[in-house]
């Protein structure tokens, strides 16, 4: 399926952002049951579902020049949003690999790859781009290989480095986080940038999903869904710019609430880079309305009833105690019951 891709739209102060029908189709709707408890719930990361956010590695959608366009302001007015620490240089061209060939190969007519040796030719056809470098070398590219390569990537990036039975976030381009800092986490390890999370350490969850990872083998991918809620389509809710979100939760009110509260879902992929063993975790992220969501009736339900019945801390930890209410009370007209 060939993606069409629309003009950009902003997720910054005149929010112009907006999914259209296709987009909501495709929309990764997170909750399989009516009710919700944290779990590993990891799949291997195999192709299904054509025209899905399923069906690639790396997916691209109509909003690809939307989130190239954010990524570029956020960087340029925050350059710790990139950080890569040095013994992390392999593990970056590692990646730039990565996505290269898969973009090329699941997306030809958008981007194209012609390797010669080190010399390489990357085209990038949506954004206008053609680049020759030498692969090793970052002074053949306009910036670092990483920055490079998310510069013209939807979704977020972090490189793990795997040792002392561990992963550790040593590398990075951040431009979209849910609520967290790059700059605050860089170089904790998997249970350290976790720790805010409430109930699930007590659970074991992530006792499990690090020793899940840990054994994670080249061209064996995995993936999971997660989610939260945000107000306004804004990707960038990081801590650093909470003065700028952080009151849009008290804006809530039941003539607002269809179109200023998006559920976010983050599609969390994580793979073992071939050359340096690193691991890559990125985390693609997918915004639409409750005015958007309650057009599928089959959502609009099971969103009601997840939402009525979550348990306070992961509530409070989701930042939706403020206008939770308000929001399950404009749901409940969508469940019939049944």
């Amino acid at each position: 399926m060939s993606v069409i891709l629309k003009p950009a739209e902003s997720y910054r102060e005149t929010f112009s952002f907006r999914n259209s029908e296709a987009a909501i189709a495709r929309f990764p709707f997170p909750f399989p049951e009516e009710a919700y408890m944290y779990s590993v719930n990891i799949e291997p990361a195999t192709s299904r579902d054509p025209g899905s956010v399923f069906e690639h590695w790396f997916d691209i959608d109509e909003h690809y020049r939307s989130e190239v366009a954010e990524r570029a302001i956020v960087l340029q007015n925050d350059s710790r949003r990139c950080m890569v620490m040095p013994h992390m240089q392999r593990a970056s061209w590692d990646a730039l690999e990565m996505i290269m060939e898969h973009l090329a190969q699941d997306y030809p007519k958008l981007f194209s790859l012609t390797r010669a040796g080190d010399q390489w030719l990357w085209r990038n056809r949506a954004l206008g781009i053609e680049q020759a470098f030498r692969f090793g070398n970052a002074e053949t590219l306009p910036c670092e290989p990483l920055e490079y390569i998310m510069r013209q990537t939807q979704g977020d990036i972090a490189l793990l480095d795997q040792r002392d039975g561990d992963l550790f976030m040593d590398a990075g381009v951040i431009t979209g986080p849910a609520d967290w800092s790059l700059a605050f986490d860089a170089g904790m390890s998997f249970k350290q940038w976790h720790s805010p999370v409430p109930m699930a350490h007590d659970m074991g969850i992530f006792d499990r999903a690090l020793k899940y990872l840990l054994h994670i083998q080249v061209d064996r991918p995995v993936r999971r869904l997660n989610w939260t809620l945000t107000i306004n389509p804004r990707l960038d809710t990081a801590p650093e710019n909470y003065h700028l979100w952080g009151a849009e939760r008290g804006q809530v009110t039941p003539e607002n609430v269809a179109q200023c509260v998006h559920l976010r879902v983050e599609l969390q992929f994580m793979a073992r880079l071939p050359q340096s063993n690193a691991m890559m975790f990125s985390i693609r992220t997918y915004l639409a309305s409750m005015a958007e969501l309650v057009t599928q009736p089959a959502w609009a339900r099971r969103l009601h009833r997840v939402l009525r019945d979550l348990p306070e801390p992961i509530a409070d930890y989701k930042g939706m105690t403020r206008y939770r209410k308000t929001l399950v009370d404009w749901l409940s007209q969508f469940d019939n019951g049944t």
